[in-house]
């Protein structure tokens, strides 16, 4: 069981980036990290931090139920794709371990479908 985001545009060969529950909650504690901050530690997530407190481009995307559906409109994909290749890009100067890996992995997948949503001006769905 697991997480599917794709865009909104009702074809299937589009494309699309999945994840395990658990992964793609480890892939979004990482890119909280790389904010500054414990996603743990934020409200929804088993901490008592608010989302005031923070300041990220990526709020739209770590500020969700990791299952349940939803979508991120384009205006949101187009919001947080620069910061999401800005980090990628600092992931990829680090020591690399095979999860570093699959987060690398994951993060330029969910790049290339960011940029699809964009372009063709449709949501990003989970599901």
């Amino acid at each position: 069981m697991g997480l599917i985001l794709f865009p909104g545009d009702d074809d299937t060969t589009s494309p699309d980036v999945a994840w395990s529950y658990s992964g793609f909650h480890e892939f979004r504690c990482r890119l909280a990290q790389a904010e500054g901050f414990g996603l743990d530690e934020m409200q929804g997530f088993g901490g008592e931090r608010p989302w005031s407190e923070v300041s990220t481009t990526l709020e739209c995307f770590l500020d969700r139920p990791d299952n349940g559906g939803g979508e991120l409109s384009s205006a949101e994909c187009t919001a947080i794709l620069p910061r999401l290749e800005a980090i990628t890009g600092e992931w990829q100067g680090q020591a690399t371990t095979p999860l570093l890996q699959r987060h690398i992995a994951g993060a330029r997948q969910l790049t290339l479908v960011l940029r699809f949503c964009i372009e063709k001006d449709v949501e990003l769905l989970f599901l």
